[in-house]
């Protein structure tokens, strides 16, 4: 299928899988005059498998490690018919998710699952990780130049911020370190970390359930790598776009920034290609009826990821008839989307194969 989008920012045409000259004869044709083209989101923090129970726990908590005792005590009725959900049912839960809010990368901050290497329908990206100096003490396995997810410092306790020098002293406090929360930092932990070269992936509306308070402003200042997480709904307000405009609200990092945490500044950190519309790259896409930083899931009208068509707005069907591959409408969030997992079998897997495996504590859920 050959497909020519025309937005207000720009003409994109994809064949093969691949954005290509928007020029020639074209099978489908898409104008959308008030919505913009952008590279695929990337979501640097979530456990898609998580997404399906609801938010549990009754905030506020001095650190998470007091939120996971507190919701096995007094959910575990929840937790269970949560954990009754089919484990591939419960991932897909999560991919469309982050499908439908435009979402073409995601990090899944738990044990690699087989099936992102089976016809998932968006990238999952294979990264080393531990899951907390709580749960599992300091990581270990890693190869020495690896970079490794840990969440760190999430909490607002004294022992939240000592995981900051806990971390230092043991060396592995480093600019291979990828810290996820770091809501617990003092002015000495702040000054470790920002120093150490270490990236940040933050996820505010998360942190605000929990503890009522997110990242310190001295943390999340310029010259920090910063990236950008949903986490799951378990805690999380939803998507991430609904923590892209959590975080714009907080005024507390530039509308730049916040684009890199979800773009170009995720992709690096994560070893990822660059997020682009060039000529030649993988059509990792999505059309946006509202800006980036205010937009909600609503407002996305279609998703490619991997040269692959995922997500179209309902009123966009039409117009790739009879190309539209097999797909199903799908509800999520009061949002209705045409959806597709389905995948040719000569594709390519979305989620690339690695060496990167760590250890990890056993989940409890």
């Amino acid at each position: 299928m050959r497909l020519l989008v025309r937005a207000r920012n720009r003409a994109l045409a994809v064949a093969g899988g691949r954005i290509v000259a928007a020029e020639g004869p074209f099978d489908v044709v898409i104008d959308a005059p008030g919505s913009e083209l952008l590279p695929g989101l990337i979501n640097a923090h979530d456990h898609l498998h998580r997404n399906h129970y609801g938010r549990l726990g009754r905030p506020p908590y001095p650190n998470a490690y007091a939120w996971a005792v507190d919701i096995q005590r007094r959910d575990a009725a929840a937790i269970a018919a949560g954990r009754g959900r089919p484990r591939r049912e419960a991932l897909l839960d999560g991919a469309w998710k982050n499908l439908f809010a435009g979402v073409t990368s995601v990090v899944h901050h738990d044990r690699w699952e087989a099936d992102f290497e089976r016809s998932f329908p968006l990238r999952v990206v294979r990264i080393a990780q531990a899951d907390s100096l709580g749960m599992g003490g300091l990581p270990t396995g890693f190869k020495p130049a690896q970079r490794f997810c840990l969440h760190l410092a999430e909490g607002m306790d004294a022992a939240a911020a000592d995981e900051i020098r806990t971390l230092d002293d043991a060396g592995q406090l480093s600019s291979r370190l990828i810290a996820v929360h770091g809501v617990g930092m003092d002015r000495d932990a702040i000054d470790r970390f920002r120093a150490s070269g270490a990236a940040l992936v933050w996820c505010p509306s998360s942190n605000l359930f929990l503890f009522g308070r997110t990242a310190p402003a001295g943390l999340l200042a310029e010259g920090l790598d910063l990236l950008l997480g949903s986490d799951s709904m378990l805690t999380g307000d939803g998507d991430l776009l609904d923590e892209l405009r959590c975080a714009r609200e907080l005024g507390m990092v530039s509308d730049a920034r916040l684009a890199g945490a979800v773009g170009a500044t995720a992709a690096r950190v994560l070893g990822l290609p660059e997020p682009t519309l060039a000529r030649g790259a993988s059509a990792d896409l999505v059309l946006m009826a509202r800006p980036l930083l205010g937009a909600r899931a609503s407002d996305v009208q279609m998703v490619m990821a991997g040269g692959r068509l995922r997500v179209l707005h309902p009123e966009l069907v039409a117009a790739f008839a009879p190309k539209l591959p097999l797909g199903a409408m799908r509800a999520m969030g009061g949002v209705t989307r045409w959806t597709s997992d389905h995948t040719e079998p000569d594709d390519v897997h979305l989620a690339p194969r690695s060496e990167c495996i760590a250890p990890i504590r056993q989940e409890t859920f």
